[in-house]
């Protein structure tokens, strides 16, 4: 019971620290959202071939509504399959809002933000300028040239005052923090963070693997869950740019729903995973 408590304790403090800046994360957020949502649902349908570019910048901003707009979007053949995987590739989901939350990891939130920009473009470019013409288009699946009636932002809506919406999403949030932050800390007391670090070191190369593997998970669980163990230290930054990039937020979820051709989403999500994993083995051999 003893070591419940300080497991608990000690979560309850370093998340309730996070909490003030969480919230304004999210409040910007939700502005950003709200006042320029369907702007940007129009920049990435006018995007054509080059769409890329514009689904690897906005994918940036700290939002799973992106994903899953962007998801909707190749569904209805509206963007290509390069600037959908631009867009999954970039979206940091509730990583930017956790770092950003806490001052002293601001140097490692512009690199990750830099380097799932820059893997994003090059994932984009190489889909829809280099591969375009040897992937099968049933394959290939998305854009068409056409945006019938496709309102990706309207389900989002504006039905919520803006400070009540980014309290919900604060305390959604606060509460999977907690939730992990506690289940870290007793494991790294039952099991101690020599045997934790062995283990994780033992796996080698196949750490950005495993942690590309559990970017896929179509959840912001998943992205708090490796932020998390990066700053616990139990995860080194490449394997958590590896589950980053391949994690799309609601993204994949979306896409399985609303994309009627599984063989296309089955090959979005390989190519996901196999993104992340390369990105994390690309950045483990150059030692970050």
């Amino acid at each position: 019971m003893e070591l419940l408590w300080e497991a608990g304790l000690d979560a309850l403090l370093d998340s309730l620290k996070m909490l003030p800046f969480l919230y304004l994360a999210y409040w910007l957020i939700e502005a950003v959202e709200r006042s320029h949502g369907a702007r940007i649902e129009r920049i990435l349908a006018q995007g054509g071939k080059w769409g890329f570019l514009a689904g690897g910048v906005l994918g940036c901003l700290p939002q799973c509504g992106f994903s899953a707009m962007a998801a909707n979007l190749y569904a209805s053949r509206v963007i290509s399959l390069g600037t959908l995987m631009a867009v999954f590739v970039a979206t940091s989901d509730e990583a930017v809002p956790m770092l950003l939350s806490m001052p002293q990891y601001w140097p490692q939130l512009l690199a990750l933000l830099g380097l799932k920009l820059v893997f994003a473009l090059a994932a984009g470019f190489l889909l829809d300028m280099v591969l375009s013409r040897v992937l099968p288009a049933s394959l290939r699946g998305g854009y068409k040239g056409r945006a019938e009636e496709v309102d990706c932002f309207g389900e989002h809506g504006e039905e919520k005052n803006i400070w009540l919406a980014a309290l919900q999403h604060t305390l959604q949030i606060f509460f999977f923090i907690l939730l992990f932050s506690f289940g870290i800390g007793l494991v790294v007391a039952l099991v101690g963070e020599d045997a934790i670090g062995s283990f994780l070191l033992s796996m080698g190369a196949f750490r950005p693997l495993a942690a590309a593997l559990i970017g896929l998970v179509p959840n912001c669980a998943a992205s708090v869950l490796l932020t998390q163990l990066y700053l616990t230290g139990a995860l080194p930054f490449s394997s958590a740019v590896a589950g980053l990039c391949s994690g799309a937020g609601v993204g994949l979820a979306v896409l399985f729903r609303t994309n009627r051709n599984l063989r296309q989403n089955l090959f979005i999500a390989a190519q996901l995973w196999g993104l992340g994993a390369l990105i994390g083995l690309i950045l483990q051999e150059i030692g970050l």
